[in-house]
């Protein structure tokens, strides 16, 4: 039976079809695991702990699950094998409550900001720039007015690509071209915005890793520019990882937050991996809210999170 039923039947069906991947090679594993075996013992935790952490959720997390289930047993006295599944699901939704995000039915931006500013960082590669288009496409289609600003100005094609995006949605972009400084970028799209009375104004930026003290300044100074237009800017600086890169992106996660005050996350091609277990891992250790997910390449494609549906699909007979 389904958490809740606030996901239309297209959504749940995309998200079943993302999830597909790890579900198959996730639970095809723990069948495996427990296979002979009448009750949980330290054998099967050792196997469940090995695949959690093959699935990508992580040292840390896993750990947490694992002793979590310990005491349920030690508790219970017996757990048999065929209970794991349903503890194992209330363990990890329990885990993904703990980290207090509201779960969102559409998209939407939050009431008083105007327009709502979103900068959004990542590193090259992990479909950041689709992602704003995706997100722009989105809020445009609930009937927000979205403008975007391309203060990536490293590399030439992070430019051009985010303009030919921009026509596809139909959404004003701001750019200066390659080498620009993306203060002035920034400035440029947060000044257009409020003067047009946009709703949203998405910055995108250059996730250059090899050097974190130049990263922190250049946000630093995007951030410091934005503000003397508008003074609570950015709203949200949203990270964009790419889940098939599992340890890979907790790591740049690590690395973001430590640069800059990251408050919301997005997680790309879920569909073509069998690392979703990322997911979990992250929103536990970093406990920043999840709020989009990738499950393909359609506009449309974008998703909002929400935890009970993301564990309902997952564990789905």
């Amino acid at each position: 039976m389904a958490f809740f039923g606030l996901f239309s039947k297209e959504k749940k069906e995309t998200l079943d079809q993302g999830l597909a991947k790890t579900k198959e090679s996730f639970f095809g594993k723990l069948a495996r695991a427990v296979v002979g075996k009448s009750k949980v013992d330290d054998e099967v935790l050792d196997n469940l702990e090995e695949i959690l952490i093959g699935a990508d959720v992580g040292v840390h997390t896993t750990l947490r699950i694992i002793e979590r289930i310990q005491e349920r047993v030690a508790q219970d006295k017996f757990m048999s094998t065929n209970e794991l599944n349903g503890i194992l699901r209330n363990e990890i939704a329990a885990l993904l409550e703990e980290n207090k995000s509201a779960d969102q039915t559409e998209f939407n931006i939050p009431s008083g900001a105007k327009p709502y500013v979103i900068m959004v960082v990542g590193v090259n590669g992990v479909g950041k720039t689709t992602t704003i288009a995706k997100l722009a496409y989105q809020l445009k289609s609930s009937g927000k007015s979205v403008v975007l600003g391309a203060a990536d100005t490293f590399r030439a094609a992070a430019v051009d690509q985010i303009k030919i995006w921009s026509e596809r949605v139909g959404v004003p972009l701001v750019e200066h071209g390659m080498g620009a400084d993306p203060a002035s970028v920034a400035f440029d799209a947060v000044q257009l915005g409020k003067s047009t009375n946009a709703d949203v104004v998405i910055i995108d930026t250059a996730g250059r890793l090899h050097n974190k003290v130049n990263l922190m300044n250049e946000l630093s100074k995007i951030k410091r520019v934005m503000q003397k237009v508008v003074p609570d800017a950015p709203h949200e600086i949203l990270l964009v990882l790419d889940a098939s890169t599992g340890q890979n992106a907790i790591e740049q996660c690590r690395q973001f937050t430590q640069a800059t005050d990251v408050n919301a996350l997005a997680l790309t091609k879920l569909d073509g991996t069998a690392k979703g277990g990322v997911v979990i891992g992250i929103s536990d250790e970093f406990k920043i809210p999840v709020k989009y997910i990738g499950l393909g390449e359609k506009m449309t494609d974008l998703q909002l999170f929400n935890k009970k549906e993301f564990v309902d699909s997952l564990f789905k007979d």
